[in-house]
């Protein structure tokens, strides 16, 4: 199949950039390993109330482009937090402090209908036909005749692709591991692989539940732990919406989590969710797990080696056989919001622009 445009990755960055391109005019593919889209906007959903299982947050304040973005396309978004009190586990053995709620600075917000109505929104603005799932790309070919690319099935079947740009919609980390033919500065693919991959050091639990508890306590649902194994917890519900959603950030690395079954560190966190907020946490009407570090499109090995953290990977060099060929455009790429959602857009749009102006 030939495009003007081969993007790889249907993650916010990748969907996003379709967009752009639609609207450009411009003929192009979308290749997505998964079977879904998303990338780490992930959600679980009960009761039609969807939880965000990855990215959650944004920060109008310091990411207006973001924020008008969401106000453009008529998203609803819900203030992050809630009146009450926030808990402080030192062990497990003594009750938790209280301690009146603080307020964050620059504010933060979620969306109504979670994360995920975003990337609902950006697909819905692509043809069908354009996004490919199951295509995980093994390799990239620059000939005389354009740009090839080899992408395999879960089963193994291959596809060839053909374009005049490719868009790099997936971390660094992950972009490394794409064989390249004229091969790419050895020093270029070590600094992509050691690049962190947002989101993949993390596992998140989300619990849902039928009752307010917290109200009736006086209680945000914010919560931090030296005992575990969740160590960051807030409520994340939605107003109106008869439920209360609790989640956790989990503190235990991931080669620690894994040494345990799914269903026991569900149980560990329902236990500590109990500690926290007494006998209405224990039976929840759903709950969650997501271990990114377990994803393989989104962690690497390396990742699991390092801290968390946010780095600007390098671009393609301006000379050589792949000049002008290539762009990053993953949220890692973005050098303003590097590893975060807002990072995602302005990455895809720096980079959609350039190539536009370019051509």
């Amino acid at each position: 199949m030939k495009s003007s445009v081969v993007i790889i990755g249907a993650g916010v960055s990748g969907l996003y950039a379709a967009t752009l391109l639609e609207k450009a005019g411009v003929d192009y593919v979308i290749l997505e390993a998964r079977n879904r889209t998303g990338g780490r906007v992930l959600s679980g959903e009960v009761s039609g109330l969807h939880v965000d299982m990855g990215a959650t947050w944004f920060w109008p304040d310091i990411q207006p482009d973001f924020a008008q973005l969401i106000d453009r396309l008529g998203l609803a978004v819900i203030p992050q937090g809630r009146p009450g009190d926030m808990l402080y586990e030192r062990n497990r053995t003594t009750p938790a402090q209280r301690y009146p709620a603080y307020e964050t600075s620059p504010a933060s917000f979620r969306l109504k209908g979670g994360m995920q109505a975003l990337t609902a929104v950006l697909k819905s603005q692509i043809p069908a036909h354009k996004i490919k799932r199951d295509q995980h790309v093994k390799s990239i070919l620059c000939a005389d005749e354009g740009i090839q690319v080899l992408a395999q099935t879960e089963e193994g079947e291959e596809s060839l692709y053909a374009g005049e740009h490719i868009f790099l919609a997936l971390p660094p980390a992950l972009a490394a591991k794409i064989t390249f033919t004229p091969a790419l500065p050895a020093p270029l693919l070590s600094h992509w692989r050691k690049i962190p991959t947002w989101m993949a050091p993390h596992a998140k639990y989300v619990a849902v539940y039928n009752t307010d508890f917290l109200r009736a306590q006086r209680l945000s649902g914010d919560a931090s732990s030296q005992a575990g194994p969740m160590v960051e917890i807030h409520d994340v519900s939605e107003p109106d919406s008869g439920k209360t959603v609790i989640f956790g950030f989990i503190g235990v690395p991931a080669k620690s989590r894994w040494t345990v079954s799914e269903d026991r560190l569900k149980q560990i966190c329902r236990e500590q969710l109990t500690r926290l907020f007494g006998p209405h946490a224990s039976e929840p009407e759903a709950e969650f797990l997501k271990d990114w570090a377990a994803d393989p499109f989104t962690a690497t090995e390396f990742d699991l080696l390092q801290e968390a953290g946010h780095a600007l990977p390098a671009q393609i060099p301006a000379r050589g056989e792949w000049k002008g060929k290539v762009t990053g455009i993953a949220s890692e790429w973005s050098p303003h919001f590097s590893g975060y959602l807002a990072g995602a857009i302005d990455s895809a749009s720096d980079g959609i622009r350039s190539w536009l102006q370019q051509r």
